[in-house]
């Protein structure tokens, strides 16, 4: 008897190691842009284990320009990616279908900014201008947003800086609320010395930022997404209750990829993604609603950058409350 307890007792000690010790199924993740406070979360969620605790071992690449989301899928250069909401809605009708697993924007960040020397005080006045518009995946909104209000201006392709404005390059720039904006601040530009013009307030308040991965990808690895879902939104959790850490984690990244680093633009950066992943009163979650996905959609169609809108069913995997 006393031998058959110690086989017992040896046997349930080596299924309960080789239960710790299961292999973590390997994920590439590429986050839409250069290392900042924008994916604060996902480095948290990686440095603290969050990951590992969901069975997952993380790569998380560099993105930036040069490798749009879209094109590094269809590379199979990476796994799952962010993007856009509308940029992925948009992949549909060039043949790569996305589902969106983790919806974390809830409202754009985009708007357009003029120097008040310029003149330009209302929509009207944007015709005949010449107005910066990134090069990248989310390039359709701003599009979008002069096509729907009849503005014929210059486009001009912004590739790295906002050089060309602040020199009176462009009459208009294209801006992120947590990102160009702020740089411009940090330039020496005072708040009194520009107008502008956010999207959310001329009816495309559309959520940005979403985690996505091919349709096929999600179909076969459907768990580990769920599990990447749900364990990015815990480094987000935690990152935004330790906001002095999460920066300094950021810093580290950003210098590890030769980027330059601004302590008080990550601060300012990391703040503002606070106020567009959480509305109000409401807590962290990675839904997408219907109405937000069909808001964008249409105005796509609308915009002639889609010619269809995707199954809204197919399309979302995203967690539900």
């Amino acid at each position: 008897m006393f031998f058959r307890i110690i086989l017992v007792f040896a046997i349930s000690i080596i299924f309960s190691v080789s239960g710790i010790t299961q292999e973590l199924t390997k994920l590439r993740y590429l986050p839409h842009w250069l290392p900042q406070a924008q994916f604060a979360g996902y480095y948290i969620a990686l440095e603290k284990g969050i990951y590992e605790k969901y069975g997952l071992d993380i790569e998380i690449q560099t993105g930036g320009p040069i490798c749009p989301s879209i094109s590094e899928l269809k590379k199979n250069k990476c796994d799952i990616v962010s993007m856009f909401l509308s940029g992925a809605i948009k992949s549909e009708n060039k043949g790569v279908k996305l589902v969106d697993f983790c919806q974390l924007s809830k409202r754009s960040a985009l708007m357009f900014i003029s120097k008040k020397k310029s003149g330009i005080t209302k929509l009207e006045d944007l015709n005949g201008k010449k107005i910066g518009i990134w090069r990248s995946d989310f390039q359709e909104l701003p599009r979008g947003f002069l096509k729907k209000y009849n503005i014929d201006a210059t486009i001009v392709p912004i590739t790295s800086t906002v050089n060309l404005f602040y020199y009176d390059g462009v009459d208009v720039l294209c801006v992120m609320w947590y990102n160009e904006y702020h740089q411009l601040l940090n330039f020496g530009i005072n708040v009194d010395e520009l107008d502008v013009f956010f999207f959310t307030d001329y009816g495309l308040n559309f959520p940005e930022d979403g985690i996505f991965c091919t349709e096929e990808f999600y179909k076969n690895n459907e768990k580990a997404c769920q599990n990447f879902a749900k364990a990015t939104l815990e480094g987000w959790e935690y990152a935004f209750e330790h906001k002095d850490e999460s920066i300094a984690l950021v810093i580290k990244y950003m210098q590890e990829a030769n980027v330059p680093a601004n302590i008080p633009h990550q601060k300012w950066m990391f703040n503002r993604m606070h106020d567009v992943f959480i509305l109000g009163n409401d807590k962290l979650n990675g839904e997408l609603l219907e109405e937000d996905f069909l808001k964008t959609a249409k105005i796509l169609l609308e915009c002639g950058k889609i010619n269809s809108i995707p199954d809204f069913d197919d399309f979302n995997k995203t967690l539900q409350k």
